[in-house]
């Protein structure tokens, strides 16, 4: 059973698929959780600390899945294209990671906005993290990078950096590998679309290919990248 928290931050991210930010009320977000408004005051202190909360979260349930993929029994290569792979899917499927990856936000996502200067700390460990900001587009690909240890850092932001420049600017439209919700597409609805009831994408431990051209273009550049002398991407 979700704790109060994490049934708040549902119910945010829900009431988003509704209505921009700006229209989310927080007596609304507490009513769809089934707790009272001063429980959720409580935890977030404002609805600007519940921005920061929702973006703290989907930041690092990205990273808990980075980590997943890496650890599976696979070829290192193979794991680093399951990461780009399922990054342009997961940044497609949830609009608040790809701005948190690529710096582009619209008006109906809750941007954070700083704490406050002076004002007082959190009482809440989790809050207080929140509050600290989510991490910069470049923290992020580094914070992925280094799950990939010492040896595969670089070849793992390597195929991040290029799993975002398909976010940013797709070279095939998901409507090229099959209409959405069709049997054997790869696309957001598809195959790794069928996912939860928001209807964003499926965790990792339900990853498959979405598109094997991309992944033997990534697993060629990381097979000479990560063999080479160079530790470091310009």
């Amino acid at each position: 059973m979700p704790t109060a928290r994490e049934a708040l931050l549902d119910a945010a991210l829900d009431a988003l698929v509704h209505r921009p930010w700006s229209a989310v009320r927080m007596a609304d977000v507490a009513r769809d959780a089934r707790v009272s408004r001063q429980t959720l005051y409580n935890e977030f202190g404002s609805k600007e600390g519940l921005a920061r909360a929702l973006a703290r979260r989907e930041a690092d349930a990205y990273l808990q899945g980075v980590r997943g993929l890496l650890a599976a029994p696979a070829p290192p290569a193979r794991n680093l294209a399951a990461v780009a792979e399922w990054t342009v899917v997961r940044a497609a499927e949830r609009p608040l990671l790809r701005a948190l990856l690529t710096d582009a936000w619209s008006d109906r996502l809750p941007r954070p906005r700083p704490v406050r200067a002076g004002a007082r700390a959190a009482p809440l460990p989790a809050q207080r993290r929140a509050d600290e900001g989510p991490p910069a587009p470049g923290e992020l690909v580094a914070e992925a990078a280094a799950s990939a240890g010492e040896r595969w850092a670089a070849g793992c932001e390597l195929a991040v950096r290029l799993a975002l420049s398909h976010v940013v600017a797709p070279a095939v439209p998901w409507s090229a590998q099959g209409a959405p919700g069709s049997p054997g597409t790869r696309g957001p609805q598809g195959a790794l679309g069928a996912a939860g009831r928001d209807g964003q994408c499926a965790e990792p431990e339900s990853w498959s290919p979405t598109t094997p051209t991309m992944t033997s273009v990534i697993e060629t550049i990381l097979s000479v990248d990560t063999t080479s002398p160079r530790k470091t991407i310009p």
